[in-house]
């Protein structure tokens, strides 16, 4: 059901509650037993969410038919939430868990890479000193059966999939596999154990002295992470880095400030958050950052938000890094977790933060507001993603940083260099191939029929001399595409074959150990982004 559907419930209950009364009391007169109940129970609207108590007290004492309370609370409290703020929300005890697997940094499970691109579940890549990896699972393998439940063929949602395969640590599960070059089903029993989940998913060095970081989320180990790869590129010789927060939605707001505090001189505000009394906090650098001489850009979208905001807004505002890409999203509320005895929790908005320059990047919402969610696609609508000058701030959310750099409040982080979406290489053709999914089909195929090479895999320098080594990949790919369906048209090939060539090989890439890594450092070739981050750095653009 739509929240504004669902935020229309509210209303209407508590005014029953109200017709309700005025019927029993109508129909108990004289009944003293009952009327002192009613009575006492009335006591209770002086108190703060009085009628809500009244109302669910009246309903489970004196309703026709008998009706779980507890049912209705649960009912009740995300449109109780969502009446607040678009960011203040309800999470059940059935998904408490699940929502705070990316921010905790790890979870339960057996430690596999998987895809289900077609019916069956083929392991990607097996997580190195993992409980799979120690019980013997290899990359390639089919999973058949998990337990006693037949897996392949079924097409099971990968909700279904994960919730089989995860499990309390301790736990063993028994994953039946098809291999290459055996006929039957090999049984292995694996012991779940805490799998990390990592939020810092690629780092290599893009060019001698430019390094590249992608950070998905902001969890508890975030800076750790980051900080781990930054010391390895530096050893690599990196002097100037990007980092990647495109599609990164955010998560523990102290990540960001301890992170921004490697880049920072001292005595630097990096943020400042303010209550509903006005009481501020404000965080400061203390010039012991590592990576304070090293020369910096940071990638944004327009799904870029929360920490990520606080991270960009605070290199922009102290001009100490070029910010690239895309408005980001807008949000500036702080949301503080609050655990309920039954497991369930909420998450309540109880401050906002501002950048240095005193910016609250949070975009304009209204109370229960079911428009605010469209607002990405409103942006597209207005052009915002392909044009700068499609973007309009009021001068009076205008700021200035130390450095004379004019900034905008009022609704995300607007970069220093706007890099529009580009669809120009998107044909007909590509669209089909990538929307049947028959590009991503070809490279695992090709990950199968190479899979000793592919494995085999430990560096940038070598994944790139396995790629360069098939000459006849693209248009092999090209015949598949033509088996399934997709017949070839030349100028549109042409037109998208850069494209079309940089995902094959990034496919591949993502299929070897290196993972991620494996991904972007093929994909850039054809990011708009990494390539403007390069040419501020001075590095001329290499195809």
């Amino acid at each position: 059901m739509e929240k504004n559907s669902k935020g229309s419930i509210l209303t209407p209950i508590l005014l029953s509650a109200a017709l309700v009364l005025g019927v029993v009391i109508g129909l108990f007169a004289g009944r003293n037993s009952v009327d002192r109940r009613l009575r006492s129970l009335a006591g209770e609207l002086d108190s703060p969410g009085g009628k809500i108590s009244y109302a669910l007290s009246l309903i489970d004492r004196y309703y026709v038919d008998p009706v779980s309370t507890d049912s209705l609370v649960e009912a009740l409290m995300p449109d109780l939430m969502w009446y607040l703020d678009p960011h203040s929300v309800y999470i059940p005890a059935s998904e408490l868990a699940e929502v705070n697997m990316p921010l905790e940094g790890e979870f339960d499970g057996i430690g596999i890479t998987f895809n289900m691109s077609t019916d069956t579940i083929i392991v990607l890549n097996v997580i190195p000193q993992g409980p799979s990896q120690k019980a013997g699972v290899q990359n390639g393998d089919r999973i058949i059966r998990i337990d006693d439940s037949l897996v392949a063929g079924r097409k099971l949602p990968m909700d279904d999939v994960m919730k089989m395969l995860r499990g309390p640590r301790g736990t063993q599960v028994t994953v039946s596999v098809q291999r290459k070059g055996i006929d039957d089903l090999v049984p292995i029993a694996i012991v779940r154990d805490k799998i990390p989940v990592k939020s810092v998913d690629a780092a290599y060095m893009l060019t001698p002295d430019i390094g590249f970081l992608r950070i998905t989320t902001f969890s508890q180990y975030t800076h750790d992470e980051m900080v781990r790869a930054l010391g390895e590129l530096r050893r690599e010789g990196m002097r100037k880095l990007i980092i990647d927060l495109r599609g990164n939605t955010g998560g523990y707001l102290g990540q960001p400030i301890r992170m921004a505090n490697e880049f920072l001189a001292d005595g630097r505000l990096i943020v400042y958050t303010e209550d509903r009394n006005g009481d501020r906090m404000e965080e400061y650098s203390d010039g012991k950052g590592g990576y304070q001489d090293v020369e910096l850009a940071v990638l944004i979208d327009e799904n870029s938000a929360s920490s990520s905001e606080i991270f960009a807004g605070a290199l922009q505002d102290n001009d100490r890094a070029t910010i690239i890409g895309r408005r980001s999203y807008g949000k500036g509320l702080v949301q503080q977790q609050i655990p309920f005895t039954d497991g369930s929790a909420i998450r309540l908005t109880t401050a906002r933060y501002y950048t240095p320059t005193g910016r609250s990047i949070q975009k304009p919402y209204t109370s229960a507001d079911s428009t605010y969610g469209y607002d990405i696609y409103n942006r597209y609508l207005h052009n915002e993603l392909f044009s700068a000058d499609s973007i309009h701030f009021d001068d009076s959310l205008k700021f200035v940083t130390p450095g004379g750099k004019t900034v905008y409040g009022g609704g995300g982080i607007m970069p220093d260099l706007f890099v529009p979406l580009d669809t120009t290489e998107m044909t007909p053709y590509y669209m089909e191939v990538a929307g049947r999914n028959i590009l991503y089909r070809y490279t695992m195929e090709y990950a199968d029929r190479n899979r000793e090479k592919i494995n085999a895999v430990e560096s940038i320098a070598q994944l790139d001399s396995l790629l360069d080594a098939d000459t006849g990949m693209f248009d092999d790919f090209v015949r598949y595409a033509e088996r399934n369906g997709v017949a070839p048209d030349r100028c549109q090939i042409r037109q998208s074959e850069r494209l079309l060539r940089a995902l094959l090989r990034a496919y591949i890439g993502r299929n070897t150990p290196l993972e991620e890594t494996g991904f972007y450092a093929n994909y850039y070739v054809v990011d708009a982004p990494v390539l403007k981050a390069l040419e501020v750095f001075g590095e001329p653009h290499r195809e």
